[in-house]
């Protein structure tokens, strides 16, 4: 059985910029669009649930919200063990249950080979549906550096397409 490629998209959109990285996930497969053997995931807040994708990965993009007591908006990225070990991150409540799902694979010798995560200090938790200026101004460096990310896996990715607030 072949590893999967997968771009995982987590976080609840019904609280602001906690729903960053599904978000991102959509515009990253708007702007893009499919990349042959790479499949977009939207986990929302599963969880647990989230194990059996996570262990059967051979590459990894996790999209999301991460507070890393920086200022709002601020791009993040991590590689690989920076995740397990970066321990100044406490990400939102799911995210909780996430690094749990990570840990477990870890346990279990099943973590991916290539793990890499992308997303961006929060500004607003707050209920509601749309994400906070900071959050969309950071939007197009995620899109971006998703695509690189996905193209430095040995994939053949197309240039995001520019966002409205990039042209001209």
């Amino acid at each position: 059985m072949s590893r999967r490629h997968v771009v995982l998209g987590i976080g609840n959109i019904l609280n602001r910029d906690e729903g960053l990285g599904v978000r991102a996930l959509d515009l990253l497969e708007e702007q893009v669009g499919p990349v042959a053997d790479v499949e977009y995931v939207d986990g929302g807040v599963m969880g647990l649930s989230l194990l059996p994708l996570v262990e059967n990965c051979e590459h990894l993009l996790v999209l999301d919200a991460i507070d890393a007591g920086a200022e709002p908006g601020t791009f993040v990225e991590m590689n690989g063990e920076e995740i397990r070990l970066f321990t100044g991150i406490k990400m939102s409540e799911h995210q909780i249950t996430f690094q749990e799902v990570l840990g477990l694979a870890f346990i279990r010798d099943k973590l991916p080979p290539y793990l890499h995560l992308l997303g961006a200090q929060p500004a607003d938790l707050a209920i509601g549906l749309e994400i906070s200026d900071k959050i969309n101004e950071t939007l197009p460096q995620i899109v971006k550096r998703a695509a690189a990310v996905i193209r430095d896996w040995g994939f053949e990715v197309p240039s995001p397409a520019p966002m409205p607030q990039e042209a001209g």
